[in-house]
């Protein structure tokens, strides 16, 4: 393992990282300076949270306070007008939890809800990774938040940062046996990627130090960039297992596990006017028993940590190390490290990427309702009681909650006799069946973007669902209101709401400005195209309005739509992510 530079000119070795061998440490990318002298993630944060002069950390102390889940941002409804009034931003914090697979007891169910009231801005946000995000944090009030969560235990470290960040899992685990060990798998993955450091502890529950810090896995300087795992079970996508460095793909057979199908490289980040950045699809390597998960994703994790670039950060993530040096080279090392060979792919299928919504009883007959949440947004509103309607289910429920990574919520194990209680709330919080609301808007998923996030170049949560039920009237004027057609929207390009694998997405360019993407998979495996580019709601319905009449015409029986403009010749087909961008 590498040892911890001592100064900027210290000259990196080949077993410590092959990939920036001839870089000294001060010709990297300025983040793996500030991790190298960052003390094992201790950096300067206690002194920055001890500054009451202002709400906002040390410029170093926001690189790292993300390996602890927590992003500094502020206000940008109001950025020009606290300058006018020559006050500093608006600044709050992010805080975003790690809940491998996303399961929730009601216990710490009202303890969240609870702290998001006292601590935040009276909402929970639901995540496309099976998680939750406070929004408004002030600075004075994180440590109480740190420890609301410690309470009931739960925690946030690596739910940022250049380390293995949550492991997304098929989210209803009571479905079948098969659902129940997947969990149990991708929960032993995330613990066993988990940072050693103790500097969380210190900092956020003031204990004192254990010792001499070591990172076993990572080393002092972490990983280059993030990393993402998740694990599906078909025929359900409904984590986007493509779009992760690493993908396992759940193989049954005679009802039991037999094991999982191995994909790698995949990512949805990239940069507008920057063809070297792109989006990627994992690829397809092997397949491996169960008792090797946890071998095969460390492995992977440890050639990365050796092999991705640390000089240029946008080049950083797991798929460019792939593309780079290649597929083949990627296994022959992986399989020495292992000392083993993965076995050849198994076959599978997947028929949706998206959530089943209302009622389904498991094999032990108990029975699981998904509700839907607009946008991953837990709050109160004129129409809807979302936030009151959990709360109050949660003081009676005695099964769990699960969050999905569509951004909705399940709530699991409910007893036959229960089922007419929890109707019952949720009538009363004006949460009836999810027929009345259209596949489109169920199935769509939205990043925050404005007004907190530092990224964004336009609205996405905001104005998403109202796009969409302009879109929905579209396609009920041209015959298509029952047609599913996967919508997705971030601020920016970066792809956090993996809007590059939509039959229909939409990146930020500027206010009321975006990308429109056209031919992603139905069920998430295929990659979609630029179609246009830096068009407002305008032009966007102009489009559309074209497309879907094209469409109604033109279909084959039961093709998607995503299937349709590739074959009409709308956008051409993205063989792989590398040919993304010509």
């Amino acid at each position: 393992m590498s040892a911890k530079p001592k100064t900027d000119e210290t000259v990196l070795t080949p077993d410590q990282r092959p990939h920036d061998v001839s870089q000294p440490l001060d010709k990297l990318d300025p983040v793996e300076k500030i991790k190298a002298d960052g003390n094992y993630l201790r950096g300067t944060i206690k002194q920055s949270l001890e500054d009451r002069l202002t709400y906002a950390v040390r410029d170093n102390d926001t690189k790292t306070l993300k390996f602890f889940g927590i992003y500094q941002q502020d206000d940008r409804d109001i950025r020009d007008e606290r300058r006018h009034q020559k006050l500093e931003p608006a600044y709050s914090f992010m805080v975003r939890l790690r809940i491998p697979g996303g399961v929730i007891t009601p216990k710490q169910w009202l303890k969240l809800d609870e702290l998001a009231r006292t601590h935040a801005n009276g909402t929970l946000r639901i995540t496309d990774r099976q998680t939750f995000q406070y929004h408004g944090v002030l600075k004075p009030n994180l440590k109480s938040l740190m420890q609301g969560f410690r309470d009931v235990g739960l925690d946030c470290i690596a739910a940022c940062g250049d380390v293995n960040r949550g492991v997304l899992a098929a989210p209803n685990t009571h479905l079948s046996t098969v659902h129940a060990d997947v969990y149990a798998i991708a929960c032993a993955v995330s613990n066993h990627l988990r940072p050693q450091t103790s500097a969380y502890a210190e900092i956020w529950y003031d204990e004192k130090p254990t010792g001499p810090d070591e990172e076993p896995l990572y080393g002092p300087t972490y990983l280059p960039r993030k990393f993402k795992i998740a694990f599906a079970v078909p025929p359900s996508n409904d984590v986007d297992v493509y779009a992760h460095d690493i993908g396992f793909v759940a193989i049954e057979e005679k009802g039991k596990l037999a094991g999982f199908n191995v994909l790698v490289g995949g990512g949805m980040g990239r940069t507008d006017n920057a063809n070297q950045t792109y989006p990627r699809l994992g690829s397809l390597i092997g397949f491996i028993p169960p008792d090797r998960v946890t071998d095969v994703a460390e492995k992977t994790v440890t050639i990365q940590r050796d092999y991705g670039d640390r000089v240029n950060r946008a080049h950083a993530r797991f798929k460019y190390t792939l593309d780079d040096r290649g597929l083949d080279w990627f296994k022959n090392e992986l399989h020495q490290r292992l000392g083993y060979t993965l076995d050849a792919p198994r076959p599978f299928s997947f028929d949706n990427n998206t959530d089943r919504f209302g009622w389904v009883q498991s094999d032990d007959g108990l029975w699981h309702y998904t509700l839907f949440v607009l946008t991953g947004r837990i709050k109160d509103d004129a129409g809807t009681r979302v936030m009151s309607a959990l709360r109050a289910i949660a003081g009676q429920h005695t099964g769990e909650f699960r969050l999905t990574p569509n951004q909705n919520v399940i709530i699991s194990k409910v007893a036959g006799k229960d089922k007419a209680i929890i109707e019952a709330l949720l009538a009363e919080h004006h949460l009836g069946e999810a027929n009345e609301i259209s596949f489109r808007q169920k199935a769509a998923i939205a990043c925050v973007a404005l007004p907190t996030c530092g990224l964004a170049m336009a609205e996405a949560e905001r104005y998403l669902p109202s796009l969409i039920d302009k879109i929905d009237r579209l396609l009920e004027k041209t015959g298509l209101s029952d047609q599913p057609i996967t919508i997705r929207m971030t601020g920016c390009p970066n792809g956090c709401g993996r809007p590059y694998i939509a039959e229909l997405g939409f990146s930020g360019r500027a206010p009321g400005k975006y990308n429109m993407y056209l031919g992603g998979g139905a069920h998430g495996q295929r990659l979609n195209k630029l179609y246009r580019e830096n068009i407002g709601e305008e032009q966007i319905l102009e489009e559309l309005t074209m497309l879907f009449t094209r469409y109604a015409a033109e279909r084959a029986p039961g093709e998607p739509f995503g299937d349709y403009v590739i074959r009409a010749g709308f956008v051409p087909e993205v063989k792989e992510g590398r040919f993304f961008n010509d």
